[in-house]
């Protein structure tokens, strides 16, 4: 593991990075980036959005079991109380920081990555939104944001991360997705947004009596919550407040995990996607003025046995069963026109 690397590029990549300028003090500031020798030959996790809720719950238990974490998020001061809590505990960690609203940011924390690491054993794509904040109605990069957050940032990320994956004698991706899914539609220019014909909503997965509609273009979602660094586990009851942006970037989330589980397949990666739990007890749910029904470390079970478990590449899992997802997840078609939109839309080569 290239230490001294890492410790310079804190200074280096600038602002999507916790540097000794953070105003904490103290142990914090060579927390993020002091990893130490005896720490070298450990496998490595990355969980984004994992300063809070169930993403911090997962690197908790990753560092339990003896990964060194990255902990990623948007706040330095969380992320970092986070990095000092795996210290005094005797472990590992690392605190980086990159908001998902900027594909560039995105890009300097896989150079992070991929610069600090030999090897990258654990990804999980956790960091999402159920809406976004002060009426964002498009990101920087020109997209909607919830389906850039939740979706097309991890996609990014996963791609400029597998040289680190594939160096690892045994890698696991493990998309973190929702009940909520809705279909792409990809004869529209922003496949996001248009509205479904009523039979292309599954209603196994729709289980609430509104079927969710998208905001109207310029306007705020009728509830408008700020985001959260983890995804909170937002369901269908929530959707007609949340919009399709947010249950489609969920269904492509399980199309990118098929798609990648077939292109790595023979490889010693395994690739899944899952639905944690409905409604955990996170700061989201509760800013909705929904009752939780799950707890984050419910959550966290569910996510782990990916980790661990021997559970095969290519599932989709509601909570710790393998499950059906919406039927688009397995029409190849849709996940190539998928593939390829997103490699374009993150300015990969074809």
């Amino acid at each position: 593991m290239l230490v001294g690397v890492l410790a310079a590029a804190v200074f280096l990549v600038g602002p999507i990075l916790a540097s000794a300028a953070y105003p904490g003090g103290g142990k914090g500031q060579l927390s993020a980036q002091d990893i130490g020798e005896e720490w070298a030959e450990r496998p490595v996790a990355l969980v984004t959005g994992s300063t809070g809720g169930m993403g911090r719950e997962i690197a908790w238990r990753l560092h339990e079991l003896g990964y060194h974490v990255i902990v990623h998020g948007r706040s330095a001061q969380r992320g970092l109380a986070l990095v000092d809590e795996i210290l005094e505990a005797g472990g590992s960690a690392t605190f980086h920081a990159a908001d998902f609203t900027s594909l560039d940011q995105v890009r300097s924390l896989a150079m992070t990555v991929v610069a600090g690491y030999d090897r990258l054993d654990i990804l999980v794509n956790n960091a999402g939104i159920g809406s976004a904040e002060d009426g964002m109605e498009w990101t920087d990069d020109g997209l909607e944001p919830v389906f850039q957050v939740n979706y097309l940032s991890h996609f990014l990320l996963t791609e400029l991360l597998l040289p680190r994956l594939r160096a690892a004698p045994e890698a696991r991706i493990v998309n973190v997705a929702s009940l909520a899914q809705a279909p792409l539609v990809f004869d529209d220019e922003e496949p996001w947004w248009k509205e479904p014909e009523e039979e292309e909503i599954d209603p196994e997965e729709q289980e609430s009596a509104d079927t969710p509609t998208a905001t109207d273009r310029g306007t705020e979602p009728e509830s408008p919550q700020e985001p959260a660094d983890g995804d909170e586990g937002v369901g269908e009851e929530d959707e007609a407040r949340i919009g399709l942006p947010y249950a489609r970037s969920k269904l492509a989330q399980i199309l990118h995990a098929f798609d990648l589980a077939e292109e790595l397949e023979g490889t010693s990666i395994q690739v899944n996607a899952l639905h944690p739990a409905t409604f955990m007890d996170t700061y989201m749910v509760e800013r909705a003025g929904i009752e939780p029904q799950a707890t984050v470390e419910e959550g966290a079970d569910a996510v782990m046995q990916l980790l661990t478990g021997e559970v095969g590449s290519g599932g989709y899992f509601n909570q710790m069963e393998p499950a059906e997802a919406h039927e688009q997840a397995y029409d190849r078609e849709a996940r190539r026109q998928l593939r390829e939109l997103s490699r374009h839309l993150a300015g990969l080569d074809p």
